[in-house]
């Protein structure tokens, strides 16, 4: 699935040599988070998330055909590292 992931990755991107893949146990699967160059990530997510989401679909159905559950991940390191889609703490508000 690695495999996979990085070469579909690697296609994508115009620093092959950036693309970074980690993975882990997570919610009864395997959770992928792929990092890649900073001008590169758009590349990875494509015009409305469609480039992300068919690869996620790839992904999953790779995952599914061995029995397996799988989740992938963009970390963008404009983000301080979160994954794509998550969501920024709130501040906490100290009242007067």
């Amino acid at each position: 699935m690695k495999g996979l992931i990085e070469y579909i990755a690697r296609a994508l991107v115009d620093q092959p040599e950036a693309v970074e893949l980690k993975s882990s146990d997570a919610e009864g699967g395997v959770l992928y988070e792929l990092k890649v160059a900073p001008d590169d990530v758009g590349k990875v997510i494509g015009r409305d998330g469609r480039t992300v989401n068919a690869l996620r679909t790839v992904v999953a159905a790779a995952a599914q055909k061995s029995g397996q559950k799988a989740r992938l991940e963009i970390l963008d390191d404009r983000r301080n590292g979160q994954p794509e889609g998550s969501v920024d703490p709130v501040p906490e508000v100290t009242g007067a």
